[in-house]
């Protein structure tokens, strides 16, 4: 193979390998909710469905809390005037309902769509 043939297909190989890199963390969106002894802030969470998204939790109240949702099997706790995030892959268009498990009438619903 020539030298600038060479060049040609390694230049070819860069372009497919930057097409095929993986989305950054903060290139993500990032939705954020607030937990407050007893109450979760949206009451509906709206995010992207299908889309990688980091859901950004904080805790701004006197006591833990524990972000929940049996559907989408995941779960974050969080000591009192604490943050924390769980990054979503991909969700199907839907909802899905949410709650923290140290307080349990702290219900929301996160939707996808």
């Amino acid at each position: 193979m020539s030298r600038p043939l060479r060049a040609a297909a390694f230049a070819a190989l860069l372009l497919a390998a930057s097409a095929a890199a993986p989305v950054r963390a903060d290139d993500m969106p990032v939705i954020k909710v607030e937990m407050r002894d007893g109450v979760i802030l949206p009451a509906v969470i709206e995010v992207p469905a299908n889309t990688r998204f980091k859901l950004e939790i904080s805790n701004t109240g006197q006591s833990p809390v524990e972000f929940e949702s049996t559907e989408l099997k995941r779960e974050k706790a969080l000591a009192a005037g604490s943050t924390s995030a769980i990054v979503f892959r991909t969700l199907d268009a839907g909802s899905y309902q949410v709650f923290d498990d140290f307080h349990p009438d702290a219900k929301a619903t996160l939707v996808a769509k």
